[in-house]
C-alpha cells in the first residue's frame, strides 16, 4: 500500500494532471491518501509525480496516522470507540494490518474520511522542484514513513 503525499499546488498545471489529482483525492497541499499497490494506480502516480510524493507505508507509521489524523464525517476524531462500532475491528493496530494485507479498505467504511490532512513538515522540504533524493518529489519507497510522521 503505497500512501500518497501532494506537496504542490495547482498554479499552471495541466488540467489532465489536475484530473488525475482529483481522482485522487489530492485536492490540497499536504493532504495524503493511501492507495493499493495496483498498476492502475502506479500509471496515475507516474503521471502526477511532479506534484506529489509516494512510497511505501508502513504498519507503525499507519497506526500512528490513524490515530493522530483520523477523522469521521463531521470532522470527528476516530477513536478506538468508534473504530470499533463502524468496523468492528478492537484497536488501531489490527485494523492497521488489515488494511496492509488487503482486506478491508478505507472506501468500504463511508463513514471514516480517506484523506489524511497533515500539517507541513517538521524541519521543512529539500526543495519541491527536485525528485528524491535530491528533493521530495516522486517515489521515494520506505523514506515515505520519515516524512509522513514528521508532518502528523
Amino acid at each position: 500500500m503505497y500512501a500518497v503525499v501532494r506537496l504542490r499546488g495547482s498554479v499552471k498545471v495541466r488540467k489532465e494532471i489536475l484530473d488525475t489529482l482529483k481522482m485522487l483525492r489530492l485536492h490540497r497541499v499536504n493532504h495524503c491518501v493511501l492507495v493499493p499497490k495496483t498498476k492502475d494506480y502506479e500509471g496515475m502516480l507516474k503521471k502526477v509525480k511532479d506534484y506529489v510524493t509516494y512510497g511505501e507505508i508502513k504498519k507503525e507509521t499507519l497506526v500512528k496516522l490513524l490515530k493522530e489524523r483520523g477523522r469521521l464525517v463531521g470532522n470527528k476524531k476516530l477513536t478506538e470507540d468508534s473504530l470499533n462500532k463502524i468496523t468492528g475491528f478492537k484497536t488501531f493496530e489490527e485494523f492497521a494490518e488489515a488494511m496492509l494485507k488487503g482486506k478491508v479498505k478505507l472506501k468500504d467504511y463511508p463513514q471514516i474520511k480517506p484523506v489524511f490532512r497533515l500539517s507541513p513538515p517538521k524541519h521543512g522540504l529539500k526543495s519541491k522542484k527536485l525528485h528524491y533524493p535530491k528533493g521530495d518529489l516522486g517515489y521515494r519507497g520506505d523514506a515515505i514513513n520519515e516524512l509522513v510522521e514528521r508532518m502528523i
